[in-house]
């Protein structure tokens, strides 16, 4: 992470960027060594070898998030071939989980930015909205595992959520009207209420896992 001398101020700037403590930071790096083959940089097929991620049906996603650019508060758009330390260490504070002397602007803030990140999972193709079709794409590969469950099936229940959105954000809307996709301020609407604060978050003791997104 730097020289040994500027290790501490190293270490405070990214504790006061993300808000993990120096320990956590110390045990990411480690992971991140790991993942890397102590590289400085790591690439999409170093997360292979996540066993966590193997079975799990949005993987692509989840690795796909780590490059995403505008999750790397970056000001340009698409995605990064590699991500540094700092880049892991960004991605990662989205899944940290709450504290408790966090006031109301705090747990404001920290839950639009957890609801950002899972909006850009669903907006593929960076237009600011999710369509209909990138909807269904993300509930087909939810459900995906479950060999009961056709791919029309799949298919209704993204539509009847589109369709439930529409009703949340938009209102009752006319026969010639189109619901064109959901806007980050409609995927605010459509969590509020739901904690998900609690249900994006890391294990930072298993040194075999990095992260949960459900």
């Amino acid at each position: 992470m730097g020289s040994a001398h500027s290790v501490p101020a190293e270490m405070r700037e990214l504790a006061d960027r993300t808000g993990f403590t120096s320990e956590q930071i110390e045990h990411l790096h480690r992971r991140f060594k790991q993942l890397s083959q102590d590289q400085l940089t790591i690439r999409k097929e170093n997360f292979d070898s996540i066993p966590d991620l193997e079975f799990n049906p949005i993987r692509g996603k989840i690795v796909h998030a780590f490059f995403d650019k505008r999750n790397l508060r970056q000001e340009s758009d698409g995605l990064a071939d590699e991500i540094n330390f700092e880049d892991f260490l960004t991605i990662m504070s989205y899944f940290r989980p709450i504290e408790m002397n966090m006031d109301e602007e705090q747990l404001e803030r920290f839950r639009k930015e957890k609801l950002k990140f899972l909006f850009h999972m669903y907006d593929s193709d960076h237009d600011g909205k999710i369509t209909l079709q990138e909807y269904r794409n993300v509930v087909e590969e939810l459900l995906s595992g479950n060999p009961h469950l056709e791919k029309e099936s799949a298919r209704s229940i993204a539509d009847g959520a589109m369709m439930e959105a529409a009703s949340i954000c938009v209102g009752q809307m006319g026969p010639d009207q189109v619901y064109e996709g959901i806007t980050f301020e409609d995927f605010l609407k459509m969590w509020q209420g739901i904690d998900i604060e609690t249900k994006m978050h890391v294990r930072f003791l298993n040194v075999d896992t990095i992260a949960h997104c459900y």
